[in-house]
């Protein structure tokens, strides 16, 4: 076996096709359910947050910072999802 039969181990410029923690929903504009553990544990800690707003920010006594904390946290799930995911765009089917 000469060096032209070995497989290329060492090739730093092989491309790998990325691994997307959301992939592109079926039909529509966006992402749809993780398909990595990682878009898991992210999509667990942003639902468990999110229950937590209302506990640490009651709506009665302080509606400015329930409304504030549960789009702050919506807007770091967008940005990990459009970091992390495949490139959104509209998908008719």
């Amino acid at each position: 076996m000469d060096d032209r039969d070995k497989p290329d181990r060492d090739t730093p410029n092989q491309a790998q096709p990325p691994r997307y923690w959301f992939p592109m929903k079926t039909y529509g504009w966006g992402w749809g359910p993780p398909c990595t553990w990682e878009g898991w544990v992210v999509t667990l800690a942003y639902l468990a947050l999110l229950a937590l707003a209302p506990l640490l920010f009651p709506p009665d006594q302080n509606m400015i910072g329930c409304l504030a904390s549960i789009c702050g946290l919506t807007a770091v799930m967008i940005a990990i999802c459009w970091w992390k995911g495949e490139p959104p765009r509209w998908r008719w089917g």
